[in-house]
């Protein structure tokens, strides 16, 4: 029972003209033998894995007169960092039995008020800035820091941690000016001015002022035509839900296309084997609202479209595409604008053929319609044709051509639904 106790705090180091420093205020409690010649103190950062030790030497004469008794050792040499996790070790010179005491330490971090006050690395400044949108420009003004200490400015998207955006920008502590100027790409609800002084262990102040900059988050959509893949990867961690929706040209509403929802967790959504019909977008929604993305209707992919033509007590049903594709068609009573209930059953058609499907009286009217939609992808938008009105018992429609008018009457309610 040679060493009693091992007590740790912080100690703070000011000199005029030099700025306030950190350290270890170690004080032991040892019953003092003959033998004893010392006691040896090692720190060990585990943040860093350094480790630094001393020596406090007792004298012989010191040691014999103080034999048996309980003796105080002071010791507030180690320099140490803000918020460092330490572990401490005492024990005797020479050592006995590896007798040793030992303990971990936490090292105060800046939200203590004489910390955050006076140690360089917390006064990590304040931003006022400003953005030229035409030019793409993001200048930042730094106060409230060491003045004659340089200070690192930079932009980054804050992920996990916050990634570089271009090169850091550096303020010199000898300059009058505190200013500097960053280009940004995109302004995206993670993008952040990072700064902190050219100091070892500085703390880092982060602002992000654009959280509201939704707009160009749902713009990088990418399609693969070699594998019918389409991707949207995020510039910024987002909690969003996407979908695949057909765009209604009645009233520009996107119903969602069954079993197609998925979170974004990850860095990217991706959908396998989908149609590049212009009506067929993505949808993101958020508890801010939700934003509709259609790739494919600006026309650089091949759309296909669906035909009908009216002959005796039949529906001609055909298809054009620029590209092989497989159909499917069926009569459906259209009960909502985006729920068709099928009334029979499905016929499948390739491009360039065509299908002949035999109408009753009972399935003319105009809630019923022809739907189709491509069955060799796994996410297609399905077309509807409706308000069928058949020209039985040779009842004529327009011109008298039968087929022909409804042929125009096709048109015209394709490009509605």
């Amino acid at each position: 029972m040679v060493l009693k106790s091992m007590k740790i705090s912080t100690v703070m180091k000011c000199v005029q003209g030099s700025p306030c420093s950190l350290h270890l205020n170690i004080k032991g409690t040892l019953s003092l033998d003959e033998n004893i010649r010392g006691l040896e103190i090692c720190s060990l950062s585990l943040d860093t894995q350094q480790s630094q030790c001393t020596n406090v030497r007792f004298a012989r004469k010191k040691s014999m007169m103080l034999n048996g008794k309980k003796v105080q050792v002071q010791f507030n040499c180690i320099e140490v960092n803000v918020a460092q996790h330490i572990y401490v070790t005492m024990k005797t010179v020479p050592n006995y039995c590896e007798v040793k005491l030992s303990q971990e330490y936490y090292v105060e971090d800046c939200r203590n008020s004489d910390v955050g006050k006076y140690i360089p690395a917390c006064l990590a400044g304040k931003f006022d800035y400003n953005v030229d949108r035409a030019r793409k420009i993001i200048s930042v003004n730094v106060s409230n820091f060491l003045r004659d200490q340089d200070y690192y400015v930079r932009l980054c998207h804050k992920w996990f941690t916050c990634e570089d955006v271009g090169a850091f920008a550096v303020i010199k502590g000898k300059e009058s000016l505190k200013s500097v100027s960053l280009k940004y790409s995109q302004l995206l609800p993670c993008l952040c001015i990072e700064g902190w002084l050219a100091v070892p262990d500085a703390r880092r102040i982060q602002l992000c002022p654009f959280e509201n900059d939704t707009k160009a988050l749902w713009d990088n959509i990418v399609y693969n035509p070699a594998t019918q893949t389409l991707a949207w990867e995020p510039a910024c961690p987002v909690l969003v839900m996407v979908n695949l929706c057909r765009l209604m040209k009645s009233d520009d509403h996107c119903e969602d296309i069954q079993n197609s929802s998925k979170n974004s967790p990850e860095k990217q959504v991706k959908y396998s084997r989908v149609d590049t019909h212009p009506r067929l977008c993505m949808k993101f929604t958020t508890k801010q609202g939700s934003w509709i993305k259609c790739p494919f209707a600006h026309g650089e992919f091949p759309a296909w479209k669906m035909r009908t033509a009216a002959a005796a007590e039949q529906i001609k049903v055909f298809f054009t595409s620029q590209t092989k594709a497989q159909f499917s068609v069926l009569v459906c009573n259209r009960t909502q604008l985006a729920s068709c209930e099928s009334l029979g059953m499905h016929h499948s058609i390739s491009v360039g053929d065509s299908v002949s499907i035999t109408m009753s009286r009972e399935m003319c009217g105009s809630t019923i319609c022809i739907q189709g939609w491509r069955t060799d992808v796994d996410y297609s938008v399905p077309l509807q044709i409706c308000d069928i009105h058949c020209g039985f018992h040779g009842q004529m429609y327009g011109d008298g051509n039968a087929a022909k008018a409804m042929t125009n009457r096709v048109k015209i309610v394709h490009s509605l639904h």
